[in-house]
């Protein structure tokens, strides 16, 4: 079967008009490529515009895209390497290493789009997650498999809190880990990195990364690349998984981005119409199942302290645990800076 070949008709910054002279058009989700000075760049399809025309939303830089250039339609969604392979590897959001280690020696790769488990295969969420932290554990407690969110502003200490909670759980569970950082800033990344690597519990956690300089089509998908991977883990090895994201408000921005850029109309304060949908789609598939679990700990900031802003209260429907970290007491010098009153948990 000969491929099929696409020609650039306009680049909107991050966004790309494809026509396709064959009238075959790719599906919606289907992965793009362009060669550009000898590298891979890759682009997803977004909309069918009419015709034989669809817009792209780029997960490269689209520098030096021009009018005219050949693009190759793959024929299938971006996948990534899953498996053990991926340990101890950093990667970015096609899955492609980024830690200068050499190829990555997966035997699979899964798409980074699929469906959330059955609705029969799903299993309640009972146990008490121990973290180590005492405000935490005593009065908001974590569960096994659930879903748990650190909410703060800027400043109030939702990283850090992170990394405290890789330090404790992930040396103490002895599993595998995923630590996925969504438009955050490098140097955290570079931290952790470091940090892990010294600890050495790198070798059983795998680092996706989408950070602020990359355009908002990867910083969009990159937290599906790094559930893929905790997925395989939790479906094919039936092992309980621990996956970080940091920050889950960053997925929702670059969303947003994304939707202007698309030229749909906003919805509330700005955000793209379809903000419930899409956070669904993340969060739903973040569940225990009864092949294993995956315990998920999502940094959401909290835009000028507000937790009635629309990015924040749609997370806060999926989650079984929140811990809300207050400016107040980080005034008065307390970390880790959790406000007891604001936190929840099902438990």
């Amino acid at each position: 079967m000969s491929e099929n070949k696409g020609t650039i008709v306009q680049v909107m910054g991050p966004v790309v008009d494809v026509a396709f002279e064959n009238g075959v058009l790719p599906e919606i989700k289907e992965a793009l490529e362009i060669e550009l000075d000898g590298k891979r760049q890759v682009m997803e399809v977004a909309q069918h515009t009419g015709g034989d025309t669809v817009r792209c939303i780029m997960l490269s830089p689209s520098e030096g895209l021009g009018r005219g250039m050949e693009v190759t339609a793959t024929g299938a969604p971006i996948s990534v390497p899953v498996g053990e392979g991926v340990l101890g590897r950093m990667f970015n959001v096609l899955g492609d290493a980024i830690d200068e280690k050499g190829p990555v020696k997966a035997k699979e790769t899964w798409s980074i789009h699929r469906q959330p488990p059955a609705f029969e295969n799903q299993r309640p969420v009972v146990d008490i997650f121990e973290t180590g932290i005492k405000v935490i554990d005593l009065l908001a407690p974590y569960a096994k498999g659930g879903k748990i969110g650190l909410f703060g502003g800027a400043g109030v200490g939702k990283t850090v809190l992170i990394q405290e909670l890789i330090h404790n759980i992930a040396t103490e569970h002895g599993g595998y880990s995923i630590f996925t950082g969504v438009g955050e800033r490098t140097r955290e990344g570079n931290d952790l990195w470091r940090e892990m690597t010294e600890s050495g519990v790198i070798e059983k956690t795998a680092l996706v990364f989408g950070q602020m300089n990359e355009p908002p089509g990867a910083r969009m998908r990159v937290a599906l690349t790094g559930l893929t991977m905790a997925e395989y883990f939790r479906d094919q090895e039936k092992q309980n998984v621990l996956l970080f994201i940091d920050n889950i408000f960053r997925y929702v921005q670059a969303g947003s981005e994304v939707s202007a850029l698309m030229g749909r109309m906003p919805s509330a304060v700005g955000y793209q119409p379809t903000l419930a949908n899409e956070m669904g789609a993340l969060q739903e598939r973040i569940t225990s199942t009864q092949d294993g679990a995956i315990t998920s700990v999502q940094g959401v900031y909290v835009p000028a302290d507000d937790l009635t802003d629309p990015a924040p209260a749609t997370t806060f429907a999926h989650l079984d645990a929140t811990t809300v970290l207050s400016r107040k007491i980080v005034e008065q010098g307390i970390y880790p800076a959790v406000d007891p009153l604001e936190s929840t948990s099902r438990i």
